[in-house]
């Protein structure tokens, strides 16, 4: 009788921790950002380029500071979505689904495509450009029919979406009522908010909203954020 030996298995890595961590730290950073930039920048949206240059040679440092805090926004929205996503999806799949896609939409569309006069109006400050002709490059960006279409998807990600993802994580009870509550309002009323002080204020509020997220990562087990890593496949 022959006795046939089965090599022992050996158990990937689990690293659903490290990831579940992750996102809970990256989930509240970009509106916390952007609505510091709000809060602070020297003069408002809807502000004339000229303007806009003009306030940025009179407040440089300040300008350059708040760059970088624009930062996390860029980087961090996307897995601060999916982060909450992630959350609510359990307990309001479908709502979380649907705010999900919105945002994510809109967030693919606006940041490669979306080119901002900020930039254009603090190089034209730094560098030395013509104000007149940066001026004249804006209006032209602005017209372009791609980034028009990229600003509205980016526009609906920003309000619908995260309306729905508000709306989700309420509906999913994984936090509690308000913080869901605080996601939706400040992602839906932001573009209708009266200056970039209340704009930013608005911000924050969606922020405390992503910050919800974070509060139920950190309580959730690895097996409750997703399946553990199969046997690893002898060679």
């Amino acid at each position: 009788m022959t006795t046939t030996l089965q090599a022992p298995t050996k158990t990937l890595k689990d690293v659903r921790g490290f990831w579940r961590t992750l996102l809970a730290l990256v989930a509240p950073l970009p509106m916390l950002g952007m609505g510091i930039f709000y809060l602070l920048t020297p003069i408002d949206g809807g502000a004339s380029f000229e303007d806009t240059v003009a306030a940025y040679a009179a407040n440089e440092q300040l300008v350059g500071a708040l760059r970088w805090a624009q930062l996390p926004f860029l980087v961090g929205l996307i897995p601060a979505t999916f982060a909450v996503a992630w959350v609510a999806r359990r307990g309001a799949p479908r709502l979380a689904s649907a705010g999900a896609f919105l945002a994510l939409l809109g967030d693919l569309a606006g940041f490669p495509l979306i080119q901002g006069g900020d930039n254009l109006a603090y190089a034209a400050v730094t560098d030395g450009f013509d104000v007149a002709t940066m001026a004249r490059l804006q209006k032209v960006m602005e017209d372009d029919p791609v980034q028009l279409v990229a600003s509205l998807l980016f526009i609906v990600g920003i309000v619908f979406g995260l309306l729905l993802l508000g709306l989700a994580l309420w509906r999913s009870r994984a936090v509690p009522a308000w913080m869901g509550i605080a996601l939706a309002l400040g992602g839906f009323t932001h573009p209708f908010m009266p200056g970039h002080v209340a704009a930013g204020f608005g911000l924050l509020v969606a922020a405390v909203g992503f910050a919800g997220a974070t509060v139920a990562l950190l309580r959730m087990r690895n097996d409750d954020f997703d399946l553990p890593p199969l046997p690893a496949t002898p060679r």
